[in-house]
């Protein structure tokens, strides 16, 4: 389709020249900040098992059972189903030795990882090496966490975020905020924060990369008590509609052909209240425009830094 602009900045929109140039991870005032997950740096998988392995070891080894972990990266996230893990990870965090050091299994994994780590050409990882039985660079949180895949398709209208356990580890594939509360859920997941997405973001081919920058440079809103309380209502159900369907990964869920109608309903709903708390109109505003919009918002939230 073809439109007829008066200007065409550098992200090829009709809106102010601008160009997101901060790439430091400052959050935005008063919201928590967003991290990358844990890395392994294992040398192919060493520190990884399938679910066949791990009911096997577990057998043979009962004291396993604490250590073995279900384990998401994106991939895992958008495409096992709702609930259910197909990837699982050795996590010896805070552990005994004497619970896994006489182990044959374990101990031919960690002799493999700490020989892939000594050979590495980055010194943050050969000095790893030390510490095998450990994932390279450890950021699992506390607390659950709203997780971010770092890649989705860009034939998805939503990148399908969630909320995790913190018993399951997330890995450096994905971006997760701790702590987060179901307003900032509801307000990332809406179209207006995918407008801002789409354009702001980077591309592997079709797809759309994710990074912190996009959430730490978005312009926010500043809703009424009523407006927030709305917010979180619609974004509760999102989060109750994708329950329904729990045999459904959510990459059934949000592909544009097969997303069901509950989900794409309560989507819409989350659409409606946070455009309304930005003050923009639901029915007749485009996605053009809104990004024009931030962008302006953008500009005057950083004029004179």
């Amino acid at each position: 389709m073809q439109q007829k602009v008066d200007h065409i900045n550098a992200y090829l929109q009709d809106a102010p020249d601008i160009w997101i140039t901060s790439r430091k991870n400052n959050p935005p005032e008063g919201f928590p900040k967003m991290i990358k997950g844990s890395e392994p740096s294992d040398g192919r998988g060493n520190l990884f098992v399938s679910l066949d392995e791990k009911v096997e070891l577990e057998k043979k080894y009962s004291i396993l059972q604490k250590y073995i972990k279900p384990f998401v990266g994106g991939d895992e996230y958008i495409s096992d189903q709702q609930g259910k893990y197909s990837r699982y990870c050795l996590w010896f965090l805070n552990g005994s030795p004497s619970d896994f050091a006489h182990i044959k299994e374990i101990k031919e994994r960690l002799n493999n990882v700490a020989e892939a780590r000594s050979q590495s050409t980055a010194d943050r990882i050969r000095k790893r090496a030390e510490y095998p039985y450990l994932f390279c660079q450890i950021r699992q949180p506390q607390s659950n966490y709203l997780l971010f895949p770092r890649h989705s398709s860009g034939d998805r209208k939503y990148i399908p975020i969630g909320y995790m356990d913190n018993g399951v580890i997330v890995g450096d594939a994905c971006y997760i905020i701790p702590n987060a509360p179901l307003f900032l859920f509801g307000i990332l997941t809406s179209n207006v924060h995918m407008a801002w997405m789409r354009v702001i973001a980077g591309r592997i081919k079709n797809d759309y990369r994710y990074s912190p920058s996009i959430y730490n440079n978005f312009p926010w809103c500043n809703p009424t008590a009523e407006q927030k309380a709305k917010i979180e209502k619609t974004a509760q159900m999102i989060l109750d509609a994708r329950a329904k369907y729990p045999d459904c990964s959510l990459a059934d869920l949000y592909d544009e052909t097969t997303m069901p109608p509950e989900l794409r309903k309560a989507h819409q709903a989350n659409d409606k209240a946070v455009m309304q708390a930005y003050g923009f109109d639901y029915k007749t505003m485009t996605e053009s425009e809104c990004v024009a919009e931030l962008m302006k918002m953008y500009q005057g939230l950083t004029e004179g830094k």
